[in-house]
């Protein structure tokens, strides 16, 4: 059973690349333009905590690469940190 709550901006919210994906709290979270699902399958969670961590690991790989060619740092667009 998943819960619902108004889709309002939460402080600490990370969305998942361009995806409906958000994780706020710890929890990972459906988005739409009329509310959130909270994801309470942990073997979907785990899958979407093994792609956060395998996206941060290329941010910082590409980030590391540009600092080694004096390059300024890019942002990505629809990726909040």
């Amino acid at each position: 059973m998943s819960s619902r709550t108004p889709s309002s901006p939460l402080p600490r919210s990370e969305r998942l690349a361009l995806s409906p994906v958000v994780r706020r709290g710890g929890q990972w979270w459906l988005v739409t333009g009329s509310g959130s699902i909270l994801a309470k399958d942990p073997t979907f969670t785990g899958e979407l905590d093994r792609f956060a961590t395998a996206m941060a690991a290329a941010d910082q790989a590409i980030a590391d690469l540009h600092a080694q060619q004096g390059e300024p740092p890019t942002r990505h667009p629809g990726r909040q940190r």
